[in-house]
């Protein structure tokens, strides 16, 4: 047997692969919806607590700034005590805080609920993709990691259902909007219950009875460690989280931090205020307003129909470069249209929504696939925390934004963002299609014999 993870890598897609990537689904599902729920919260919540335009923006802010402590502090963690753990705590704390936001009575306890269920929303994404790549044989992991974040604009349109649904029960509607998300939350935990743990973590944690296991139990009893790894791959492994940016481990966090900061930063502006945005576009009424934002947010989860199916077709690289080429010349046309009108606007931010949503799952895709078992979801969590920071500052500033520069200059900015993505994966990114995880995280090393060693990259 080789180095090479083959019966993991090799296996054929089966039942056991679909429901965990459903299940792992439900964690970017509760994002989406939770981030997006807020922005309609807003509508009857600025009233309710006569909230300034600063104050808006904060709590608008506030789960991102979450998203980035949760990311960097719990993905660190998922790589010490294991993925299954972390599965289902997270989900706990989703429901508690959702819940305790209802009985919000002052801007401060808003803010802490929602940073707090930005903590959460920012662990499940290196708990429950790391899980889901370990698992995932090659010929299929990047449509199924995909999925699972395609499933984030799915929760982001039945937001917006909810919140249309809900518009008219009263001033204090925003209560039940916010506690909401609890509901997906429970229903995921108990979806979960019963997940085995990642054999690949287990053998970098040197826990070879444990990771055979699970391996017979996931495959057959005819199966051992030995269709999976050699006896080296069976050593432990103590990744630290300086491992990240250490040989050549460094470009790709550099990369992996660039384009998803640069994703994400128009994406949560825009969903996190759409009805701002529209309504600075001209367009009033419920059923702009509303339906509008729902159909920019449904159009997010069509763009991603064909990126899944592109991403293995053409490779991960080429479906990044050409979305965000697409973003750029949609989001800057507007602002070189004299007097521009709300419908050339509104074509160009449904334009962003299909490209936007081509892509936005290789957030998910390439982290994990770059960075060896030992520092997967450290890696993840990072790329979650730094693209936060931007996005959180993106979402503090656009309402501002917005009264200052209008809607077309508000898309432009968009537009210089996606940018800096385009020529970032343009000099960093590499291409990861139908190559095992082993493959991907192991580079060739010459040596003063005529043969090569591989050495891990970290």
């Amino acid at each position: 047997m080789s180095a090479t993870s083959n019966l993991i890598d090799d296996a054929p897609l089966t039942n056991f692969h679909k429901k965990l990537t459903f299940f792992a689904s439900g964690g970017p599902f509760i994002d989406g919806y939770a981030l997006s729920i807020i922005g309609i919260a807003l509508i009857t919540m600025t009233p309710g607590l006569r909230l300034s335009t600063v104050e808006v923006g904060l709590i608008g802010a506030a789960s991102l700034v979450g998203i980035f402590f949760g990311g960097a502090i719990f993905g660190w963690l998922t790589d010490k005590i294991g993925r299954h753990k972390m599965y289902i705590a997270d989900l706990l704390a989703l429901a508690l805080f959702s819940v305790l936001n209802a009985f919000a009575t002052e801007v401060w306890h808003v803010v802490l609920c929602r940073f707090l269920l930005g903590m959460a929303i920012g662990a499940d994404y290196p708990i429950a993709t790391s899980l889901l790549a370990e698992f995932l044989p090659k010929k299929h992991r990047g449509r199924l990691l995909g999925a699972t974040f395609v499933v984030w604009a799915v929760g982001a349109a039945a937001a917006y259902a909810v919140g249309f649904l809900l518009r008219d029960t009263g001033p204090d509607v925003w209560r039940v909007m916010v506690a909401s998300p609890a509901i997906f939350a429970i229903v995921t935990l108990l979806c979960r219950l019963g997940t085995p743990e990642s054999p690949r973590w287990l053998l970098s944690r040197g826990r070879r009875s444990e990771a055979e296991a699970i391996i017979k139990k996931v495959y057959g009893e005819q199966y051992t460690l030995a269709d999976i790894a050699s006896d080296s791959e069976g050593l432990a492994k103590q990744g630290r989280f300086l491992d990240i940016f250490r040989g050549q481990a460094w470009k790709r966090t550099l990369f992996v931090s660039i384009f998803w900061t640069a994703q994400v930063i128009p994406l949560f502006a825009v969903y996190t205020f759409a009805p701002d945005l529209l309504a600075a576009m001209g367009m009033t009424g419920d059923a702009n307003l509303y339906g509008g934002s729902f159909l920019i947010s449904m159009l997010f989860v069509v763009g991603g129909i064909p990126g899944l199916w592109l991403v293995e077709k053409i490779g991960r690289r080429k479906l990044l470069l050409w979305s965000f080429g697409i973003i750029v010349v949609a989001l800057a046309i507007p602002a070189f249209i004299p007097n521009v009108q709300a419908a050339p606007l509104f074509i160009a931010l449904a334009i962003f929504a299909l490209a936007s949503g081509a892509s936005s799952f290789l957030e998910v895709v390439y982290p994990n696939e770059l960075f060896p078992t030992e520092v997967r979801a450290t890696a993840v969590g990072f790329g979650t925390a730094i693209s936060r920071v931007g996005s959180a500052a993106s979402t503090y500033l656009m309402p501002v934004a917005i009264i200052s520069f209008g809607a077309a200059g508000s898309l432009l900015i968009g537009a210089a963002i996606s940018l800096v993505g385009l020529v970032a994966t343009f000099l960093l990114a590499p291409e990861t299609a139908n190559k095992s995880l082993t493959e991907l995280t192991t580079e060739k090393k010459p040596v003063a014999t005529a043969t090569n060693k591989e050495g891990s990259l970290v």
